[in-house]
Formats: C-alpha cells, sequence, structure tokens
C-alpha cells in the first residue's frame, strides 16, 4: 500500500508544477474514488450492474445523480450521488447529511494514538500521501478530541471495585520556559467481571493528602462506593486519603518496590544473602511464619543495615496484608505489577514525544494510548473465577453494591 502510494507521489511530482497543481489531482482523484464506491453501491442495492437488461422491469432503478459539496483538508469538492426511483438509496460511504470527509483527521489521530510526534506526522502525511499538514494544524485537529477525553475522565463508575492498583509515569512537560517532570498517576481497577480498566488519570507536579484526597473523592463522585483492596507503590498522603473515602479499603503496598528501596544501598558482596533472607519473608506461607522470619532477619542483618529493618517495621501493616489470603489472590495483589504493565505500554507508545508542550498534550496522547491499550484486555485476569469467589467469602456483603436510602 505504501509502495503505491509514493508511486502515486512520485506520479504527482512528474505531472504537477506546484502544490496548487497537485493538490487539484489529488481532489480529481478523491471525486472519482468516492463516486466509484457510490456507483458500487448502488449496483449493490438494486441487484444489478448500470446498464444490465437485468434492469427491466425489477420494480426499481437509476434516475440521475444529485450534487453533494464536500469540505475535505484538500478544500470543497462537488460530487455526484447516484438516485434511484424509489428513493431508497442511501449511501453508507458518504451519508445522506454528510458535509465532510474526515479521513484526514482520522490518519491524523490514528498516527498520533500510536506514538508519533506532530512533526513526525506532518513529515508522514507529506512523504507517504504527498499532503502538506503543518504541525499546528495537527495539533488542532487532535485538540478536537480534548472534549472526549473530558467525558471519559467523568463518566460514570461501576459501585464496587474489588481490587485497584495505583501508580505513576513520569512525562517531561515545559512550564514557564522549563522543562519540568510531572507525574501521570494511573488507576487500573479490576472490575467484577475480572477485567481491567483504566478508571481514570491524573497529572500533578508532586503527592499529598489533598492530592489523593481529591482523586478519591472523584472516584466516589463517579459512582464508587466500595474498593476492597486498594494496592499501591508508597505514595505520599494516599493512606490517609483513602482511609478518609474509602475507611473500609485494605491496603497492599507492593512488595516488589519495597524490596528494591530497601536494598538500594546494600553492597554488592551482600545483595544475594540479605534477598534470600528477605525471600523467607515475604515468601512465608502464613502471618505468623512471615513474622518469625522477619525476627530471623533482624538477628542476622539488623545492626548491619538497620535501615531495612526500619523501613519494614514502619510498613509493615500494609505490607503484610496479603497474607490472610490464598495463593491465586496473594500473587494478584502483593505487586502493582498490573499497572506497571500498562505503565510500560504507556511508554511504548509515547517514546517518540520527549518532550509535552501542556499538560493537554500528555493528555491527549496518554488518552489516545489508553484506548490503543485497552482493546488488548478482552478477557478477564487469570484465576479470576477463583479469586472472585474467595473474595466472596473475606468480604462476604459488600459485593453488592448498596441502595441509595
Amino acid at each position: 500500500m505504501h509502495e503505491k502510494a509514493r508511486e502515486l507521489v512520485a506520479l504527482l511530482s512528474e505531472e504537477c508544477g506546484n502544490l496548487e497543481d497537485v493538490q487539484a489531482l489529488l481532489k480529481s482523484l478523491f471525486k472519482g474514488t468516492i463516486e466509484r464506491m457510490l456507483e458500487a453501491e448502488m449496483d449493490e442495492h438494486l441487484g444489478y450492474e448500470k446498464h444490465s437488461v437485468l434492469g427491466n422491469n425489477s420494480g426499481n432503478n437509476r434516475n440521475g445523480y444529485g450534487k453533494k459539496v464536500l469540505k475535505t483538508e484538500l478544500g470543497e469538492t462537488e460530487i455526484e450521488v447516484p438516485r434511484d426511483r424509489n428513493g431508497e438509496f442511501s449511501p453508507r460511504v458518504i451519508e445522506k447529511r454528510q458535509t465532510r470527509s474526515d479521513d484526514l483527521e482520522n490518519r491524523i489521530l490514528a498516527m498520533y494514538a500510536k506514538g508519533m510526534s506532530n512533526r513526525d506526522i506532518e513529515d508522514h502525511l507529506r512523504d507517504i500521501y504527498g499532503v502538506e499538514a503543518s504541525a499546528s494544524l495537527i495539533s488542532r485537529i487532535t485538540d478536537k478530541i480534548l472534549p472526549a477525553v473530558q467525558e471519559w475522565q467523568s463518566r460514570p463508575l461501576d459501585a464496587v471495585y474489588p481490587i485497584v492498583f495505583l501508580d505513576g509515569i513520569v512525562f517531561k512537560v515545559r512550564k514557564d520556559n522549563r522543562v519540568i517532570n510531572k507525574c501521570v498517576y494511573s488507576v487500573l481497577g479490576i472490575n467484577m467481571d475480572g477485567h481491567k480498566e483504566i478508571l481514570g488519570i491524573w497529572i500533578s507536579e508532586n503527592e499529598s493528602a489533598s492530592f489523593w484526597t481529591t482523586v478519591c473523592n472523584e472516584l466516589k463522585n463517579r459512582g464508587v462506593q466500595d474498593i476492597l483492596i486498594a494496592c499501591r507503590d508508597n505514595l505520599s498522603g494516599f493512606s490517609t486519603a483513602i482511609e478518609t473515602v474509602f475507611p473500609k479499603t485494605e491496603q497492599q503496598l507492593c512488595v516488589i518496590h519495597q524490596i528494591r528501596t530497601s536494598t538500594k544501598y546494600v553492597p554488592y558482596k551482600d545483595i544475594k544473602a540479605v534477598m534470600a533472607d528477605l525471600k523467607k519473608v515475604y515468601g512465608a506461607p502464613t502471618m505468623d511464619d512471615a513474622e518469625f522470619r522477619l525476627e530471623e532477619f533482624r538477628e542476622k542483618w539488623g545492626k548491619k543495615y538497620p535501615q531495612i529493618l526500619k523501613s519494614w517495621d514502619a510498613n509493615w501493616i500494609e505490607l503484610s496484608t496479603y497474607f490472610k489470603y490464598p495463593q491465586e489472590v496473594r500473587t494478584l495483589i502483593y505487586t502493582t505489577n498490573a499497572v506497571e504493565g500498562f505503565h510500560r505500554m504507556l511508554r511504548k507508545y509515547t517514546k517518540t514525544k520527549t518532550i509535552y508542550p501542556t499538560d493537554d498534550a500528555v493528555r491527549k496522547s496518554v488518552y489516545l494510548s489508553i484506548m490503543e491499550i485497552s482493546k488488548k484486555w478482552s478477557m478477564p485476569i487469570r484465576d479470576w473465577g477463583i479469586i472472585i469467589g474467595q473474595l466472596l467469602v473475606f468480604f462476604e456483603g459488600r459485593l453488592q453494591p448498596q441502595q441509595a436510602s
């Protein structure tokens, strides 16, 4: 397909002296293609081709043409739309009241969603399609999705989410002639059917209890009545916020993040031994055994690496939540891998956009990436039947939404 497009561009270069000639020829090609498609639709509608004897006494036949003006990025183009005598023909390629072709806009949005920058899209359209579309035009076109972003961000949510995951991903954004780091925080929910769903995204320069309270209140205002388990990294202020808005929610700190943080300053000669002893703690079969293994770790490493024990002691309540559950639930909640996996895919889509001009540019890019990524989330997560069965036992009565009084 691209090879044919290049041949077309080469042909245009040979036959046309300037940009106006190119646009005129492209409009002519566009007009001819649309009209041939309309003729094919009429053939299908009537059941016979133009001038065929099968149309004799068929009860319906062609009845000339109507005129329609389409607005395209190449200017206005008048096309002829075939009519039938019974007035029953309703074309699909260009609908009756459609006066604009959004093909170029759709191509631009598709490329933007795949992670291409405005300049890359500009170059691609010029090189492959022979179409001039400035970076500012591309930006205006992609700005058209901002209402859709806002609608998505404020859409109603389910009343109950058994499990949610929270994490952030950093983007570089221009602000007051400087480039600063801004974090896009994602809330990924597992719904009652076991499917992953991004509940929303929030952009902030820093975390705080007030920021997370705003996030939790937004979720509540959009219909969320209860969250059973919230899995997170050690996000500043989140614990207080969720206790305020969803006081029954259990919290599970990401064990993997805890291990990375607590072993950051352990030298190479000890790292394998320290990791092996920590694994005895977080891999213990029961809470009692985990606490016993933690004391063993304290006796062996406490004097040499007191910072490790200080961190584990401070976070133990929220680190150890998962011990009460069977293996299938533990495997799902002891790490924030679900939302981290989403962020890895998000980074793949946005890796060519090194610096964003505004927060809205980040929102557009992330939203379109979410729309692409979520297409792959068609199946429930692994072992969901077992997991939801266990949660029904542990959270009896909470997996049904409460009726408003």
